[in-house]
């Protein structure tokens, strides 16, 4: 049997765990955004702030990281979790700026769906992050993200059947294209999110 030694500092726990609170918000900005009420400028810079508040949790890690001599799992797997959460609020935010960018006037109603999509994903990862200290459920949460990528993949291609049925005009298509595939590809970080969590919990058991 394999001994390792785990030092007790938290203080990667703790961080993980607020990255991942950070997708809360991120993706309650998300869809705040979706409403026919929302000042779009209002949400989109409160987004920006949001998405700066993450980098500064993703910034601390890695400075933890090359600041601390025994990490609590691999420095690659660390580096690789961090990156992976950032990359979720850099897709979330590219949705809100281009939605404002390409002042689209009427958003097709499917966007809802996966944007519910994205929140769910949202909260299971932010309840996942502290189980990383006792490396125990994890297998429901990536089972459970992985269901999740799946039904986004279904709603992804309703929403391009939709797109190109005829009802949009060329130019509004190409916008929501790019905001249909940003959303898409918000889902699969949240996924590769949940491997990178299965490959640690593989690793330490």
């Amino acid at each position: 049997m394999r001994l390792k030694f785990r030092p007790i500092d938290a203080t990667f726990y703790d961080l993980f765990s607020e990255a991942a609170q950070h997708l809360v918000g991120g993706a309650e900005l998300l869809t705040e955004m979706l409403s026919d009420t929302a000042d779009r400028e209002d949400v989109a810079r409160r987004m920006r702030e949001a998405e700066h508040a993450a980098d500064e949790t993703t910034h601390a890690i890695v400075r933890r990281v090359n600041s601390t001599f025994v990490t609590p799992f691999d420095r690659e797997d660390i580096y690789a979790l961090a990156s992976g959460l950032d990359d979720v609020m850099d897709m979330m935010d590219e949705v809100v700026d281009l939605i404002l960018l390409y002042e689209v006037a009427v958003l097709p109603p499917e966007l809802s769906d996966q944007v519910e999509v994205i929140q769910r994903c949202a909260e299971i990862t932010a309840e996942a992050m502290p189980d990383l200290k006792s490396m125990k459920g994890l297998d429901e949460y990536w089972i459970e993200i992985n269901r999740l990528e799946n039904v986004g993949d279904r709603n992804h291609r309703r929403m391009l059947a939709h797109l190109f049925s005829g009802e949009y005009k060329a130019m509004e298509v190409l916008k929501l294209k790019d905001i249909v595939e940003s959303l898409e590809s918000a889902i699969d970080a949240f996924e590769s999110v949940a491997h990178t969590v299965e490959q640690i919990v593989v690793k330490e058991s």
